[in-house]
């Protein structure tokens, strides 16, 4: 059963932050239902309560359908801005939001920016009413007790992390908090250093209060916390903490699946790779389908057997980075364009949509006429995380969506996080071998092959590093390049990117060359200080005394 996807229970929690499409007042309460407080703390009511702060991990919090706005899987926030993927649909001005995101001209009252934020304090609200509630039931099971509010400061920890990745200052508001008023709070009352420390706090409970193992789907472990605390390590660059927390996880029950493609089925969605997810479900009593992939709605890649909205498109950047040289490796700062009969990594073709290349089990080639704006953004479509139109977990009726989950962490990156620390501790022959596990797996893959089945559909090269890894510099490169190969598309690209310290260089680098390929970048820059962060929505400094919210630089 996957635990969290009974969102009618959602009516139960009040202190709702706003619903911006009918008020002016970003603090203002809405009343979801009137239930009496000895009701609420009724331990089957906690229950729902804390199911309810499961339910919004999928960017999903109200009756609207424009939850692609407040994707879980930070498409647009995470490849769009990058040098992955662009925006796509029907030219610039279709989600014009998301093209102002793409070019760097973002501000503080655009939808997404909004939509984004509240998603994740509506997360962060609904975590710390059910703490409160669940702290009141006196008739709540105490063994169970323990294990419940450990996952509620696991979904805390992780609605803070996305609030401190995208947004950088952001206000902490803990259990503490009782009335609407209290969410109001300034976000420069913590330093960086205090709120990554308040975050990483809420994964040690997490760790210390959470099983090895959870019986139903969707709870996390003792070893998803862990591993979600060496991702804050991570972005805070302290390295030994990041190894010395990626051996435990590396030690558990969590390993590769032998095949790279398996791994974005939704059969294999809570598989040995997968430590934790948001859990995506169709056909489960949910008006239109809202626990199912609401966020991605907009990235279904037309053609025949999809819809046509063509968001999420893989730029010509991201495809060129497939191709390996005459031994299998990658070439660093590739920018020529792929031709026939270039070697590439396998990986290309179960992450891009290319014209010529079988198209999932569809038994057809994918076409460039199955873009969208075919002028505009290229001919590439999306296709990892695309789920086959033959599968029960694909709705090809409105909205559009699917069951696969997204995947907020994997076994993979686990050890390109763990590559990365052993560079920067100088462990490069270890930082080698674990990149070559991820190469490795790549080159066991099973390639996509030509519509009859008998031969591979593209020349595909791929190879470990061989030779030994002394220049820590190269290293951290290849560490670098692997980790985008491995999880391009997935929504992690960008903020890469700014922990790596390089945004400013490789966007700009990788503008100037598109602009010469797509004419709606011609307007792009990255301002360095700026564009590592989104705006804080202007609605909330609005809503909150004069003063009190400090708006991020450069907006």
């Amino acid at each position: 059963m996957k635990i969290f996807r009974i969102t009618q229970y959602i009516c139960i929690i009040g202190l709702a932050l706003q619903n911006m499409s009918c008020s002016n007042d970003y603090l203002e309460e809405t009343t979801y239902g009137e239930v009496a407080p000895s009701e609420m703390t009724k331990p089957e009511n906690v229950e729902r309560a804390i199911i309810s702060a499961y339910s919004v991990l999928n960017g999903q919090f109200d009756g609207a359908s424009n939850a692609y706005n407040s994707p879980d899987s930070n498409w647009s926030f995470g490849d769009v801005v990058s040098d992955d993927a662009y925006k796509g649909g029907g030219g610039t001005g279709d989600q014009n939001n998301i093209h102002q995101m793409e070019i760097y001209i973002t501000n503080s009252t655009i939808i997404d920016v909004e939509r984004k934020w509240m998603a994740l304090y509506e997360g962060v609200k609904r975590s710390n009413e059910a703490v409160r509630l669940l702290n009141a039931s006196e008739g709540f099971d105490a063994s169970l007790k323990e294990k419940r509010l450990a996952e509620l400061h696991f979904l805390r920890g992780h609605y803070y992390f996305e609030l401190k990745k995208i947004y950088n200052h952001i206000p902490y508001i803990d259990e503490s908090a009782e009335t609407v008023e209290d969410y109001a709070k300034s976000n420069t009352a913590f330093t960086s250093e205090e709120l990554w420390a308040k975050i990483e706090q809420n994964f040690q409970i997490a760790y210390d209060g959470l099983p090895e193992t959870q019986t139903e789907i969707g709870r996390p472990t003792k070893i998803a916390a862990k591993a979600y605390l060496s991702k804050c390590y991570l972005f805070q660059g302290q390295w030994q903490k990041v190894y010395d927390a990626t051996s435990e996880v590396m030690q558990s029950s969590y390993d590769l699946l032998d095949d790279y493609q398996d791994v974005f089925l939704p059969e294999n969605e809570n598989s040995k790779e997968i430590i934790f997810s948001v859990q995506h479900t169709v056909n489960d009593g949910q008006p239109s389908n809202y626990n199912g992939s609401i966020g991605d709605r907009l990235t279904a890649p037309g053609g025949p057997y999809y819809a046509q909205y063509g968001f999420h498109r893989p730029s010509q950047n991201l495809v060129n980075a497939f191709k390996t040289d005459a031994t299998g490796l990658p070439i660093p700062n590739n920018n020529t364009n792929l031709i026939a009969n270039d070697m590439v990594d396998p990986r290309l073709d179960l992450t891009v949509g290319r014209p010529g290349i079988p198209y999932k089990d569809l038994g057809v080639v994918y076409e460039e006429n199955w873009a969208r704006d075919l002028a505009t953004y290229g001919a590439f479509g999306p296709k990892k995380r695309i789920v086959s139109a033959n599968s029960s977990a694909y709705i090809n009726v409105w909205p559009y969506v699917n069951a696969l989950n997204y995947y907020i962490i994997r076994y993979a990156e686990v050890i390109l996080w763990r590559a990365e620390a052993a560079v920067e501790l100088d462990k490069l022959e270890e930082a080698r071998q674990l990149v070559n596990q991820i190469r490795t797996r790549a080159a066991n893959t099973t390639p996509v092959q030509n519509l009859g089945g008998t031969a591979a559909a593209a020349n595909y090269k791929i190879s470990i590093y061989e030779s030994p890894w002394i220049d820590k510099a190269k290293a951290r490169e290849g560490v670098h390049l692997e980790t985008r190969l491995e999880l391009a598309m997935e929504g992690h690209r960008f903020f890469n990117l700014v922990r790596w310290g390089k945004a400013e260089k490789v966007l700009n680098d990788y503008l100037a060359v598109e602009k010469t390929r797509r004419t709606h970048l011609t307007n792009a820059k990255f301002t360095a200080g700026t564009n590592e962060y989104w705006p804080i929505p202007q609605r909330y400094i609005d809503g909150t005394p004069k003063g009190m919210v400090t708006q991020n630089p450069g907006y």
